[in-house]
């Protein structure tokens, strides 16, 4: 097994600043994800704009243009892909890490494609893969899901979206406008305040137009082939509505489980990792986490706009060393 100066896991923007920065450094250096390059992008809604502009997305000087004043998903992906390109990247992509040993100065990460060692190892893993479950009655049934794609499947059929942050209410507004009945369920008063400023408005006035029913301060209690019961968080009543699909938009959150069997200390009910606020180095010596797994539970702490510039940091430590 060659021994890389570092290994990145991840291979999203934040992962990939880490790659150029290691390049740049002159430090050899793996870039290991399990899908594809910005697999996490990929995943998002098809038509999906990004909330920030072109430039705030930008990574390795590489300029980042957009035919609007957002760039979507597709540019986004474009964008990514040609940046790994430029810097020529050394890429094992579709590669999952089942663990991570610390041997003296050394890592090893184990994979059923082989094993890699590393001196230094940078976790990048993001927090897209894995749900924030309700655990309730029937979510694991095939007209369930908690990712989103696109809205011509559901036209002319009856849609719920649990949720009220941008995830939720972007799915909502997509699926009304290609046919859908829509109806959102929330369990605050009123859509997340944070939602993008140009659509709160808009998921407001469908609101109030009857063209999307919204049931808030109410939960999902169950789910069955053609229906849910939700209840009503103030009055205890339960009712039910039509449901063919569900789109359970509730968040989702870092792995945990693979940080705390790499070794990583995480700190309180959000699950924090313990790490030097400067250099993003954790509590085991050679290992920095970047990104938004930074943020653990809290996942609107990082985005790419902020962790890009966590790679900088990080290799300026380990050239220090």
């Amino acid at each position: 097994m060659e021994l890389y100066d570092i290994i990145v896991i991840g291979a999203g923007p934040c992962g990939l600043s880490c790659g150029i920065e290691a390049g740049l450094r002159d430090k050899t250096c793996l870039v290991i994800d399990q899908g594809s390059i910005a697999e996490s992008i990929r995943r998002y809604p098809l038509n999906m704009v990004f909330f920030s502009t072109a430039e705030n997305l930008e990574i390795g000087s590489v300029p980042f243009v957009s035919m609007g004043p957002r760039p979507t998903r597709t540019e986004a992906l474009k964008y990514y892909h040609k940046v790994a390109t430029h810097y020529n990247l050394n890429l094992q992509l579709f590669t999952r890490i089942t663990g991570v040993e610390h041997t003296g100065n050394e890592f090893v990460l184990l994979s059923g494609q082989g094993n890699f060692r590393c001196r230094h190892l940078v976790l990048a893993t993001g927090y897209y893969d894995i749900p924030r479950y309700l655990d309730i009655p029937g979510e694991d049934m095939p007209h369930v899901s908690h990712y989103y794609d696109e809205a011509f499947r559901y036209a002319r059929m009856n849609v719920v979206v649990a949720g009220g942050a941008n995830s939720a209410i972007e799915t909502a507004l997509d699926l009304y406008r290609n046919h859908a009945r829509v109806r959102l369920v929330h369990v605050e008063a009123a859509p997340d305040p944070r939602v993008k400023y140009w659509i709160l408005p808009d998921v407001l006035n469908r609101i109030n137009n009857g063209e999307i029913i919204a049931h808030f301060r109410s939960r999902v209690l169950r789910i069955q082939p053609k229906s849910l019961a939700i209840e009503n968080l103030d009055t205890g009543k339960v009712e039910t509505i039509p449901a063919d699909f569900v789109f359970l938009m509730t968040g989702y959150r870092p792995d945990a489980e693979f940080l705390r069997a790499a070794g990583v200390v995480l700190e309180g009910p959000n699950l924090i990792p313990k790490i030097d606020p400067e250099t993003f180095a954790s509590n085991i010596r050679g290992l920095y986490l970047a990104g938004s797994v930074v943020g653990g539970e809290e996942t609107a702490r990082i985005f790419i706009e902020n962790g890009r510039h966590h790679a900088k940091a990080i290799l300026d430590h380990i050239c220090s060393l």
